[in-house]
């Protein structure tokens, strides 16, 4: 009786907010809306950050089936080249003479995603 609640503590007829247990959903459909809906969360999170905070934010996000989706606040391969500067050297990318090779050769850009997709 009274609260409108079932046995998980959820209000009846409304969608539980929280932890969601994280395993594979096995429902084809089902998996490719909870990919629509996360990736689009995870995008505009991407966003806000860049503008809230002035960061510099690069995501890159493939689909079970191989299409890639991408945001980047500035140039993604700036971001990129920062990032192969600061994991590949192990020094602050914000030093001077720090790598920041944005010449948009687009076979240098290709080359790139490639690498970063065997990671």
């Amino acid at each position: 009786e009274g609260g409108g609640e079932d046995e998980a503590g959820g209000e009846l007829g409304m969608a539980r907010r929280g932890r969601v247990e994280l395993r594979r959903i096995e429902d084809r459909t089902s998996r490719q809306v909870r990919f629509s809906k996360r990736r689009a969360g995870l995008f505009k999170k991407a966003f806000e950050l860049a503008v809230l905070c002035d960061a510099e934010v690069s995501l890159l996000v493939f689909s079970p089936a191989g299409r890639l989706y991408e945001y980047a606040s500035s140039s993604i391969e700036g971001t990129y080249d920062r990032y192969q500067a600061f994991a590949g050297a192990g020094k602050d990318v914000n030093e001077p003479g720090a790598s920041n090779n944005n010449d948009g050769d687009p076979s240098n850009i290709q080359s790139r995603l490639e690498e970063i997709t065997s990671w």
